[in-house]
């Protein structure tokens, strides 16, 4: 075959390979928001391979010429190598070669983000910058000159809101004029001319060792001389190049009188801020007061700032939980253990099917899944209102609040992060303790995550409420929620004190401006939450329902029995109880509703649901053992697959070994604690 053909054929699969896009960004910038509306439905999540930081990767939608994947790299403000958000997107740019990076810019905030701009363009890769929030730009009254601002970065520029899903498509045609020009970006006047000229020399030392891609030179000379040690130990320098590259630094650092990054760091704002004062026309001054910054006064003040934290909890929980809640519950018991419960119970009658099978389908499969998915409204009401929440801009001051209450007991704000992630599933929750910079943080963030109230337990809690404290629901939910960050508290006091003492890390956290929440971006949200609870529902729930049925229906001679007493079930269930009795719920019926609670604590309201079958709660319970069962739900042992995620996070046998253990034991002193001193109050008052 002649060079020409071979030639032909590469670029012809050059054309018809995907096109490789990252989209980079800082945090809260709306980079979730422009992924989501560049790849629709067809995003999927997962790890980066040898790291440990989630990463989302998706088709683009509606492309007209070739394939495009694109890659949703975690926030950053900066490629400085310290976070593990920053390493990770660090080696991305530097070693998957993206076609295009798109940098999405907050419009409202273009000082700040273009700072990670600069690092982006010295890397050398083409580049597009996504100008998002246009439209609230606009409202606020200012302008940006696009074409100047092009013009002094040498970078395209396109207008946008992901929000609003405006400029889209225009972005989209951008990229892919920018990936078939392939022009690469280069920026060298950002800096003085006396730091120009040593960066060049430190260029010319990298020529001669021939290790750098042509492209990246700037970058590489830029990191070396900020004393970046990953860049110093990448490249092989001869003594006598080290000491020519230290000469030209030093004769800077000394002539500035300030570190080598901060050298940078000065020069790169310096050149932002002539480019902004061109470019941005505003309508107010700077250090106007906004919207944001009055809500702030109230929400982020010294002495209001937890009262209010802990009114807006309390007043989503009395929507969720309240008569609005609870009749949206009713709603779907109805539709599923009445109507839908009837019409396959008849049908099962019409065809003359067997007892045994009536019993299985309706009381264990339709009754005991039907039993936690009639909890779904209110579940789905509460992922709802904490999405709001969220995407509102409100949870990072919660973030901001607490970081001073959890400098007390030996974290920072960023651990709040996992921490709130674990009211929805402590699975997410500790895979996102990855973050956090070091291990004490880490292991002391995982020992606690799990004392967060998470939505698999909040049908046990509704079981619970609906049979004994119909009136209190919102009040007793909130009383759960709080007792188990306090057991979290007291926890990491404890451990911090103990085996787990260390330094506290920096933390470091913009509060971003409050908006309103796009449909689209909430539903995202609340959809990815329910998911898990809808797969538990079909999968893992419908096995448990089974089982529990089987066990409960027949005795060790596989017969069918007339009582549960009698079934292999209740042999167990007597050989477990008389570990709670000190807790007030000694019943075998619940220790093993407990015990199937490992598999998905969703399963205790399956599992009591076929074991209590046209029997009420109460023949077992008392209010006072109701609210002690209902506190070790709270504290005990997470689910399998939290246990799973434990263990690989914790990467120790005897760090997870001790977790289920002190979970174990603190959720039993707690149970114990709660109905022995409740008993002893209700004795004394007659």
């Amino acid at each position: 075959m002649v060079k020409t053909e071979v030639l032909e054929i590469e670029k012809k699969e050059l054309k018809t390979k995907p096109l490789k896009l990252v989209l980079a960004g800082n945090p809260n910038c709306g980079k979730t928001t422009l992924f989501n509306q560049l790849t629709g439905s067809k995003q999927y999540v997962g790890n980066w391979p040898g790291v440990t930081v989630e990463k989302k990767e998706g088709k683009v939608k509606n492309t007209k010429e070739r394939e495009a994947v694109i890659t949703d790299l975690p926030g950053i403000y900066s490629l400085s190598p310290y976070t593990p958000e920053e390493i990770v997107t660090r080696n991305c740019l530097l070693n998957d070669d993206p076609d295009v990076i798109i940098d999405i810019v907050d419009a409202t905030n273009i000082e700040r983000n273009l700072y990670l701009t600069t690092q982006l363009a010295e890397l050398g890769r083409p580049i597009v910058i996504a100008l998002n929030m246009i439209d609230v730009l606009e409202k606020r009254g200012d302008k940006i000159d696009v074409a100047l601002l092009e013009k002094e970065l040498q970078i395209p520029v396109v207008e946008i809101s992901a929000s609003k899903n405006i400029g889209i498509d225009k972005l989209v045609d951008k990229v892919f004029s920018v990936a078939k020009n392939g022009k690469y970006v280069n920026v060298k006047n950002i800096y003085s001319k006396e730091l120009n000229s040593t960066l060049c020399d430190i260029e010319e030392a990298l020529e001669e060792v021939k290790q750098s891609p042509y492209h990246r030179k700037r970058w590489t000379a830029v990191k070396l001389f900020e004393g970046d040690s990953v860049t110093w130990a990448h490249y092989n320098f001869t003594e006598s190049q080290k000491k020519h590259i230290e000469f030209h630094i030093d004769e800077v650092k000394l002539a500035k009188n300030i570190d080598r990054e901060m050298i940078i760091a000065d020069e790169r704002y310096k050149y932002i801020c002539a480019i902004t004062e061109k470019a941005v026309k505003r309508s107010k001054p700077v250090g106007f007061i906004t919207f944001s910054d009055k809500i702030d006064r109230i929400v982020t003040n010294k002495y209001l700032a937890l009262p209010v934290f802990l009114v807006t909890m309390l007043m989503v929980f009395v929507i969720t939980f309240g008569p609005f809640g609870t009749f949206l519950r009713d709603c779907a018991d109805w539709l599923i253990n009445d109507w839908f419960a009837g019409v396959v119970s008849n049908f099962l009658v019409s065809v003359s099917a067997a007892d045994w099978a009536q019993s299985l389908v309706v009381d264990g499969v339709i009754g005991g899944v039907g039993a936690v998915v009639s909890f779904l409204p209110q579940i789905m009401l509460l992922f709802t209102l904490l999405s709001l929440l969220e995407d509102s801009g409100y949870m990072a001051r919660a973030a901001f609040i607490m970081d001073k209450l959890l400098r007390m007991i030996g974290l920072s704000g960023r651990a709040f992060v996992p921490m709130l992630m674990g009211f929805g599933c402590t699975v997410p929750a500790v895979l996102a303790t990855r973050t956090l910079e070091n291990q004490k943080d880490k292991r002391l963030t995982i020992l606690i995550t799990p004392f967060m109230s998470c939505s698999a337990k909040m049908p046990v809690y509704l079981l619970f409420i609906s049979a004994f404290f119909p009136d209190m629901g919102p009040f007793v939910i909130f009383g759960i929620y709080l007792l188990g960050m306090v057991v979290a508290v007291l926890t990491a006091l404890l451990l911090k004190n103990t085996v787990l003492k260390g330094k506290n890390a920096p933390f470091v956290m913009e509060l971003p401006p409050y908006r309103m929440p796009s449909p689209k971006s909430l539903w995202l949200h609340v959809w990815e939450r329910l998911k898990d609870f809808l797969v538990r529902a079909g999968t893992v729930l419908v096995g448990a329902t089974v089982l529990i049925w089987f066990l409960q229906s027949f005795n060790f001679s596989f017969q069918m029995v007339d009582s549960a007493d009698e079934s292999i079930l209740a042999a167990i269930g007597v050989f477990i109880a008389p570990i709670f009795t000190l807790c007030g719920f000694g019943d075998w019926r619940a220790s093993v509703s407990l015990v199937t609670g490992l598999a998905a604590k969703e399963s205790i309201v399956s599992s009591m649901t076929v074991l209590f079958a046209g029997e009420s709660l109460s023949s077992v319970f008392t209010p006072l053992s109701a609210l002690s069962f209902l506190v070790f739900v709270l504290l005990y042992t997470p689910c399998v697959a939290a246990l799973s995620a434990i263990s690989k996070e914790m990467s120790s046998k005897k760090w997870t070994a001790f977790a289920i253990i002190y979970q174990l034991a603190v959720a039993w002193f707690a149970s114990a604690f709660v109905f022995q001193i409740g008993t002893l109050i209700m004795n004394l008052m007659g």
